[in-house]
């Protein structure tokens, strides 16, 4: 693909930079000229992400969504170094397997702490910044987050959290002028899925269900969030965009022979 410049002079705060879903993602902007803030919590691993990417354009900050510090000091950063803040994309999360009975209570707090907490905390402390550009928001949901999956209730709980945030934030904006999408990728290959791709048996059980036959890439969920983030969206609002290979148009039943 042929990168673009829809996005120069743009800046785009990226979570869970470091690798999968958001190293994609955060990927897909630059190539476009967009200036890159890539955020994570593990400094190492961060910085070893940024060193691909052009110093003059990206700006890489060790931080826990979670935190309500952490979440402003994100956006401080990134309008001290850039000037302000024109795309905000909310990819970090984490999860946690298991039924109710084998999650602990505090294993369930890092996940809502993380994946729902975590992205309102860093939109709130954007949001001013977003309205003064004119911005918007593109939050990476799933489709654990539109229907239940076995053993994972702690996720499921949290990206379902995300799904409707989405849609309430959209109705408040208002006419601010900022925008809230989200993507709801499926069976996607990223640091969450990693054990799981090791399972030959288990990634067969899921290709089964997707139409296309394989799993998502980074690169695909990456081209729909700057779809979304780009004028090309300009009336798309409030929407959560199933990015599933054709996963949610089946009822259920298995395929016919």
């Amino acid at each position: 693909m042929t990168p673009t410049t829809r996005f120069a002079d743009r800046t785009v705060i990226v979570t869970g930079a470091s690798s999968g879903i958001g190293a994609g993602i955060a990927r897909r902007f630059a190539d476009e000229g967009a200036n890159v803030v890539l955020v994570g919590r593990d400094r190492a691993k961060l910085d070893r992400a940024a060193a691909a990417y052009d110093p003059a354009r990206s700006l890489a900050v060790a931080a826990d969504i979670g935190v309500p510090a952490d979440a402003r000091a994100i956006v401080e950063a990134a309008t001290a170094r850039f000037g302000g803040i024109d795309v905000l994309v909310n990819n970090a999360g984490i999860a946690v397997m298991g039924r109710i009975d084998e999650v602990a209570p505090e294993d369930w707090q890092k996940v809502i702490q993380t994946d729902l907490t975590g992205t309102y905390l860093v939109t709130r402390a954007a949001w001013e910044a977003l309205r003064a550009s004119g911005g918007n928001v593109v939050n990476v949901s799933s489709v654990s987050g539109t229907g239940g999956d076995w053993g994972m209730f702690a996720y499921n709980a949290a990206k379902g959290g995300v799904t409707n945030l989405t849609r309430a934030l959209a109705l408040d904006a208002g006419t601010s002028g900022i925008r809230v999408n989200a993507v709801n990728p499926s069976f996607t290959r990223s640091d969450l899925t990693e054990d799981m791709f090791e399972d030959a048996e288990l990634v067969a059980k899921f290709v089964e269900r997707i139409p296309l036959g394989r799993p998502a890439e980074p690169e695909d969920i990456a081209g729909v969030v700057a779809f979304l983030a780009s004028p090309d969206a300009r009336f798309v609002n409030g929407v959560n965009l199933a990015v599933d290979g054709g996963l949610s148009a089946s009822n259920g039943q298995p395929a016919q022979a």
